[in-house]
Order: structure tokens, then C-alpha cells, then sequence
């Protein structure tokens, strides 16, 4: 299993070592004692999601209040997807940046998203399905919602024609209207242990 840091501390992408013969492979989807190495804390799932979508739909960018709080392990299980996460948590020296990965069913790659950052995603064949597994349980009323199109964030889709999108997304604020809001975490109330400062864009 190999594990990467991305542009958004705190967040890895783990990528695993299949064994192939010829009835197929099998790899390892999810190691906790690694995260925990990583984390220098524990990652216990307690809730675990899914959902299959149409090509060419985009979900996000999500994030759940502090608190309760929700750390993520994503992964593709079934066709394959654009996952974009983007650092939300106020005063983070990375507030604003991005890492976009393709994840698909084949290669295993997973996301680990800590506690403060969006998640987001775009479907690239129809049929694909996505595994959410959760440090936290759905409480309602504490989920965030960013605009996955705000010219702020200028994020990367790839897109070449209009994608599918719920009206909640389509209609969510940006970035920087949540920020002045006040419904985004705070980058002292969401992280745990010393990350990276590394960012491949900030905004103000």
C-alpha cells in the first residue's frame, strides 16, 4: 500500500499493491493501523455510504460541520470518477487548495479527507458507485455545502458539456460567501497532529 500526501494537509491519497494470478487480484482497501500511523490518531468508521450515479454527474462540495465533525475514506468500487478535495478549514496556510485525483474501480485508489474539507466528485462512465466510509454518524442540519462551479475555487472538472447536478449544489454559496458566513471550520478546531504546509493555490 502506498500512501501520498496531497496539496491539502491532512488529506492522502492511498493507492494499494494488488495480487494477481489468474483467477483475478486481491489488495488490501483500507489499513487503520497505517492511517493511525499517519493521523497519530485513530480512524473508526462509523457509518458507511454509497452512491452510484449516471456519467457526467457532478456531487459536491460537501463538508460536515464542526462539530460532530467527519473524516472520509473514499473509494471507487464500481466504474471510475474525477474526486476533487478542497481545503475549507479558515486560516488553514493551504485555505482554498485543491487536489483532484481519477479514482476507479480497477486500480483501488482511495481518498483519506480529514475533518474540514470538501469533498467532491465527477462521474466519467455511467454506473460508477462510490464508497463513503465515515468517522461520524449523519446528523442533520450540520452538512456544508460549496458550490462545486464557484469561479473562486476555479476547480478542474474536465467537463465538456453541462453536467447533472442536484439544485442544492447548484445553488450553494461559494467559498468565500460560506467563509464570511461563518459556517466553515475553523483550521484550529479541525486538525489533529502537525501536517504539511504544501498548497497548490490559496485564497485570501
Amino acid at each position: 500500500m502506498r500512501i501520498a500526501e496531497t496539496a491539502v494537509p491532512g488529506a492522502y491519497v492511498i493507492t494499494p499493491a494488488p495480487h494477481t494470478d489468474e483467477r483475478g487480484n486481491f489488495f488490501e482497501g483500507l489499513r487503520a493501523d497505517r492511517l493511525e500511523e499517519l493521523l497519530g490518531h485513530p480512524f473508526v468508521p462509523r457509518q458507511i455510504n454509497y452512491s452510484s450515479s449516471r456519467r457526467n454527474t457532478l456531487r459536491g462540495i460537501h463538508g460536515v460541520a464542526i462539530p460532530p465533525g467527519q473524516a472520509k475514506y473514499v473509494t471507487c468500487v464500481r466504474g471510475a470518477l474525477r474526486d476533487v478535495i478542497v481545503d475549507l478549514r479558515v486560516g488553514s496556510p493551504a485555505f482554498g487548495a485543491y487536489e483532484t485525483n481519477v479514482l476507479d474501480a480497477g486500480s483501488g485508489r482511495s481518498v483519506y479527507i480529514p475533518e474540514g474539507v470538501g469533498h467532491g466528485f465527477l462521474t466519467l462512465v455511467d454506473d460508477t458507485s462510490i464508497c463513503y466510509v465515515l468517522s461520524s454518524e449523519h446528523v442533520p442540519g450540520t452538512q456544508i455545502d460549496i458550490n462545486p462551479l464557484d469561479p473562486d475555487l476555479a476547480l478542474p472538472w474536465g467537463f465538456s458539456e453541462t453536467p447533472l447536478m442536484s439544485p442544492k449544489d447548484a445553488t450553494a454559496p461559494g467559498v468565500l460567501e460560506a467563509k464570511s458566513a461563518g459556517i466553515l471550520a475553523s483550521w484550529q478546531e479541525a486538525t489533529r497532529g502537525t501536517h504539511s504546509i504544501a498548497a497548490r493555490k490559496a485564497l485570501p
